[in-house]
């Protein structure tokens, strides 16, 4: 079994404190509720939303989406991303669970068929780190093995986990992927603008089946 944790409880400071979760992908959607969907289209069981800067607001946002999402708030978030990356480990840490998904928030793109793929290459390799690359980018979002999880913890958080994630990141858990939302990040009002073309740019280029390695 696999869970997914969305960070959402950053300040956005380069989107001017407004939470990236609350912008609208699209006339259904904001950006956290999309991410949900994704994961629930994909057949994620567990999702768990770490929320923080206008937690009430984001929970609010997913709990009328009707997905199945539970919220946990991090009242550390101030600390940084490390700290609700923590906590949303912690919460889906259940017994039975492989690993966890981790997707960021200003991330919506990726598509469920992205997801599944991710998780049957998981499933076939049992790496520590399954992540979709296009050439020598990775994208969104990045599955941990349970077996990781620990080693988080111990992390210094001066650095987070991206040294955990580059060490046991490895060929055997890189796949690539034809989808152009995997790599795509929404982190200014600028990019934000761009999104409408972004949207279409996606649905354009995926048109081709999705996983090509």
């Amino acid at each position: 079994m696999l869970a997914a944790v969305i960070l959402a409880a950053g300040l956005s400071s380069r989107m001017g404190g407004r939470p990236k979760g609350l912008l609208r992908f699209d006339d259904r959607d904001t950006f956290v509720t999309r991410i949900v969907r994704t994961f629930n289209e994909a057949g994620v069981g567990d999702v768990v939303v770490v929320t923080g800067h206008q937690a009430a607001a984001v929970e609010s946002v997913v709990q009328e989406s009707g997905f199945r999402a539970r919220c946990v708030r991090n009242a550390s978030f101030e600390q940084g991303q490390f700290s609700s990356l923590l906590a949303g480990l912690a919460a889906v840490a259940q017994p039975g669970v492989e690993g966890a998904l981790v997707s960021l928030v200003d991330a919506p793109l990726f598509s469920a068929a992205t997801v599944r793929a991710l998780l049957a290459h998981f499933a076939r390799t049992q790496a520590p780190v399954v992540r979709p690359v296009r050439g020598a980018e990775h994208g969104h979002p990045v599955l941990l093995a349970r077996a990781l999880f620990e080693t988080i913890r111990r992390a210094d958080p001066s650095a987070g986990a991206k040294p955990v994630v580059r060490a046991h990141a490895s060929p055997e858990g890189d796949l690539t992927v034809d989808d152009p939302g995997a790599f795509a990040d929404i982190d200014t009002p600028e990019d934000y603008a761009r999104l409408p073309e972004l949207v279409r740019r996606c649905r354009r280029e995926s048109s081709t089946p999705d996983v090509v390695d």
